[in-house]
């Protein structure tokens, strides 16, 4: 009986921890972050409010459609008020400021190969 060898990159699961591949996105979101502080307050209000329901993991999609649905936010920085690229760095941050909630959110590595950037 023939196994399948695995490679180590194939089990590897990304988390707020470990991924660390920076990207021009990156870039962007930590000065729309320093410019707009607030936005990250109402990730973790609508987040801590998830987690209060007794839900053990969610969408960071969803948290950002709240955020646009229920508030009228003036932001600096690019065209968009909330940038759609931003929300895998606002899941990391999130977890890695609550590492007891770390998972919540499912992540997948930043930059592979092929990914838009």
């Amino acid at each position: 009986m023939q196994t399948q060898m695995t490679l180590p990159f194939e089990e590897f699961q990304a988390t707020a921890a470990n991924d660390n591949n920076r990207t021009k996105w990156e870039l962007r979101f930590q000065d729309f972050h320093a410019a707009n502080p607030h936005i990250y307050e109402l990730v973790k209000k609508y987040t801590l409010d998830v987690i209060g329901t007794g839900r053990k993991s969610f969408s960071m999609t969803s948290i950002f459609e709240r955020i646009r649905w229920y508030t009228t936010i003036e932001t600096s920085g690019e065209e968009f008020k909330i940038n759609q690229n931003f929300i895998p760095y606002y899941s990391r941050m999130f977890m890695a400021d609550h590492p007891q909630h770390d998972g919540f959110f499912s992540i997948r590595a930043l930059g592979r190969k092929g990914a838009r950037q």
